[in-house]
């Protein structure tokens, strides 16, 4: 094949790849959200927290996403991007404006694909702008059965991830991998959608490394670490709520944290009047920190006089991961705990 032949040969294809692809905006009524958005502009949509996803159909062969990073403090955000069940691919951001090339090469038809946000509130938000692809096509089928997890770095999937970096390299959220994370976890095998309202360090009354802000202070925040802006409760009522909290506070005057807890809890009954909201062990807790806070959180339980408020306890400690967190495999495990536990408690 002679050099003008293959040259009209690449125009015809890329005019065809032009042609069909077409650049579907963030508002385009086929995207799914799920988590706590803001809409700063009619045509972006805005989130922090780790384990915020987006769901779209897609008919054809590829797929691009558009995506900013707010850079804080140059630093860039992971996603992980999932089409149909193939592994989940994790990617780091690399500018301000990424168009991502989410899927190549895929079968002709119709595909599903997923992005969640894999890193957490304090490295920065993110800015979903749209797709680029052939066609979007309406999903049929949302689950019916909604999550939602409290809790700390533990929740975030913080240290779990070395595919990147193994741990004490790179930067402290390069580990980062909420998508992997038990709470993501436990949701897809329970068919259900997923929340996580979660923060590195975290706690009750106390969290940890000099944080001036504890759970109860930000959990009404569309980003809760550092931002003002209200979440609207409504837009996600979860048939399960499970709180993680107590590994950043350590052991406390008992009194002071059950008081703030059961305070806690009935602030949370006010937002979610028909939620089971199950209280957990600490999966990283050495023993000692792990027997003290099986202690607080039935005392908890009893002085709460809700019936629909009950505690599981994880069988053994997880902590293989970075930082003594969870690593990958560890939280398969924990959710199999804790999806068998839903399984039982709920009847599903």
């Amino acid at each position: 094949m002679n050099r003008i032949l293959f040259s009209l040969l690449l125009l015809c294809s890329l005019q065809t790849f032009a042609q069909e692809t077409i650049d579907f905006r963030a508002n385009h009524p086929y995207i799914q959200y799920t988590g706590r958005f803001v809409k700063p502009s009619f045509v972006r949509y805005r989130f922090w927290q780790p384990g915020v996803y987006i769901r779209a159909k897609f008919n054809g062969t590829y797929c691009n996403i558009i995506i900013e990073d707010e850079e804080r403090y140059n630093q860039h955000n992971y996603l992980a991007i999932q089409i149909d069940d193939q592994p989940p691919r994790r990617i780091e951001t690399k500018s301000a404006h990424n168009v991502i090339q989410a899927a190549v090469n895929l079968p002709e038809g119709d595909h599903m694909i997923t992005i969640c946000k894999n890193t957490e509130a304090g490295i920065g938000y993110l800015d979903f702008l749209g797709f680029q692809c052939k066609k979007l096509l309406p999903i049929t089928s949302t689950p019916s059965r909604r999550l939602e997890f409290i809790g700390n770095s533990i929740t975030c999937g913080t240290g779990s991830d070395q595919s990147s970096f193994p741990c004490g390299q790179g930067q402290w959220y390069d580990q980062h991998n909420a998508y992997m994370s038990y709470g993501p976890l436990t949701a897809r095998s329970l068919d259900a959608q997923w929340m996580l309202s979660s923060v590195s360090g975290i706690g009750l009354i106390h969290s940890c490394c000099d944080m001036k802000i504890t759970m109860p202070q930000v959990f009404d925040k569309i980003n809760m670490r550092d931002d003002s802006l209200k979440w609207d409760f409504q837009k996600y009522q979860p048939h399960v709520l499970t709180i993680c909290l107590g590994q950043n506070d350590g052991s406390q005057d008992a009194a002071t944290f059950c008081n703030a807890y059961v305070k806690f809890i009935r602030t949370l009954r006010g937002y979610y009047p028909n939620t089971s909201i199950v209280l957990l062990s600490s999966p990283m807790a050495d023993a000692d920190l792990s027997a003290v806070l099986k202690t607080y959180i039935k005392k908890v339980v009893a002085s709460c006089g809700d019936k629909n408020v009950s505690y599981f306890f994880f069988s053994k400690r997880y902590h293989g991961g970075c930082g003594d967190h969870p690593t990958l495999e560890e939280h398969k495990l924990i959710a199999g705990e804790l999806t068998a536990y839903i399984k039982k408690l709920k009847g599903w």
